[in-house]
């Protein structure tokens, strides 16, 4: 099945409404085909009990950049399996998620998903993997 032809600059759009996140504190930075950024500012709502950004807080700026990656060819991709790995624990400044796709088939998209601080550090590691739906995905 041949891919549509997708406005890039609407699906962004589409992900800037993402009700989640945006109640999160995430945001969509830029899309491309198969890549992705989002950030995240850290605020004291998203630091756990012991002062460092709670983990949920990393996989969903993770999964959402991940979302986007997955759903930038014009057709609707959903989750069906994620890991994330914390490597550096941060408690100020900003997060950004960069998720790459690094394989696509037919019917399931892989990307890994790196999220980094102000200073290029590596926080976690993310990998996902999606199912691809028949579905076209809905412009904005």
């Amino acid at each position: 099945m041949l891919e549509p032809s997708i406005d890039l600059e609407a699906v962004r759009r589409h992900f800037e409404n993402d009700h989640f996140a945006i109640s999160s504190g995430i945001r969509p930075v830029e899309l491309r085909r198969g890549h992705a950024t989002a950030a995240l500012q850290i605020e004291d709502r998203h630091l756990n009990s012991v002062g460092i950004v709670q983990g949920g807080a990393i996989f969903t700026l993770a999964d959402l950049a991940f979302a986007m990656a997955s759903n930038s060819h014009g057709r609707v991709a959903v989750a069906i399996n994620t890991n994330l790995s914390f490597l550096k624990a941060t408690q100020s400044g900003a997060l950004y998620a960069e998720a790459s796709e690094v394989s696509r088939t037919r019917r399931i998209s892989t990307c890994s998903v790196r999220v980094t601080d102000d200073a290029g550090a590596l926080v976690a590691l993310f990998q996902g993997t999606a199912y691809i739906k028949d579905q076209a995905f809905p412009a904005s």
